[in-house]
């Protein structure tokens, strides 16, 4: 039975990394095209070039800061933000943690706070914007391996470890409560539940938490419970964080395998590298590792390099829990 149990957390975790970045690539060729012009010539493989001109299986700045939250934390053995932010920091200045060694995309919030981190003398966890206007999805996208990590912690620590990752790039308290959201989410799905459930327990564990949260009403229509169903046109897929978690959510609770989530995810246009990642982190988890499409997942540009650091971050998952 732990035997199954291992290998059911192995392939979930695969699912969840991997196919956070499966989807991001899917979206890369096509981020900024409206709804309408995908309704035309929607997105249905792994094709390249378009808007960033890249090669098919190129990720983003949505996967590398994942992929460098993912070796902190496997090679810290904690969660060291100090450490995380100078990983970004590389790929800020030097391309580090990126396919093909350039970074070739980045959100104007995460940059500024990147260079108010690199630039002042101030710690990582105060380095992130809190302005209003600065709630866009770049500490979203990025924050499924720390669910991985908190899962075995109490949810007071959940939460702070949580916030203290966000507010890297992301500090005002309506992006770190969408952070706090999306993993409680992830953490049931790691569980075992499915889709629905994990949705509707979710949002009733951080829900009776954070009731009295100054930006409880910016997601409503999450704490409602039934995202699953709004129709499309009712779905917004901008850069604004609470568009992407909607709309991550609505993709997962309306399809029925991986493929189909990210596609659909993408298919919504605009932001779509990030709001196809988000959905991709957690139907990953959901489907596993397996049900990525191989064509799509033998296109990803240093695939066996990524799989190298799941594993890392496998031990250090599993030498964590036993002691």
């Amino acid at each position: 039975m732990d035997h199954l149990n291992e290998e059911k957390n192995r392939e979930r975790l695969r699912g969840g990394l991997l196919g956070l970045t499966v989807a991001d690539a899917l979206g890369v060729p096509v981020e900024f095209r409206t709804r309408s012009v995908l309704d035309q010539n929607p997105v249905t493989e792994m094709f390249g070039y378009g808007t960033y001109n890249q090669p098919p299986g190129t990720w983003s700045d949505d996967s590398t800061m994942t992929w460098c939250t993912v070796e902190s934390l496997a090679l810290q053995h904690q969660c060291d933000t100090e450490d995380m932010a100078g990983r970004f920091v590389r790929w800020l200045t030097k391309g580090y943690m990126t396919p093909h060694n350039e970074l070739f995309d980045i959100g104007n919030a995460t940059r500024e706070a990147l260079e108010r981190y690199r630039t002042e003398a101030v710690w990582a966890k105060f380095a992130g914007l809190t302005s209003e206007f600065s709630n866009g999805n770049g500490s979203l996208m990025r924050i499924l391996p720390v669910a991985f990590y908190v899962q075995d912690r109490e949810p007071a620590e959940r939460d702070r470890i949580v916030s203290e990752v966000s507010s890297i790039t992301h500090r005002h308290p309506r992006s770190i409560l969408a952070c706090q959201i999306y993993v409680e989410i992830a953490l049931r799905l790691l569980r075992g539940d499915s889709a629905d459930q994990a949705y509707r327990l979710g949002i009733e564990k951080i829900g009776a938490r954070h009731r009295d949260h100054a930006e409880w009403g910016a997601f409503t229509r999450i704490w409602d419970g039934g995202l699953a169903s709004l129709k499309r046109d009712e779905i917004r897929s901008s850069g604004y964080v609470v568009d992407t978690l909607e709309a991550s959510l609505w993709c997962m609770l309306t399809t029925s395998t991986y493929a189909e989530s990210v596609l659909k995810a993408v298919n919504l246009g605009e932001d779509t590298d990030t709001t196809a990642a988000v959905t991709g982190g957690l139907t990953g988890i959901l489907y596993g590792e397996s049900s990525i499409p191989t064509e799509w997942l033998s296109q990803i540009v240093k695939v066996d390099e990524l799989r190298e650091l799941t594993a890392q971050f496998e031990k250090t998952l599993k030498s964590s829990s036993a002691s």
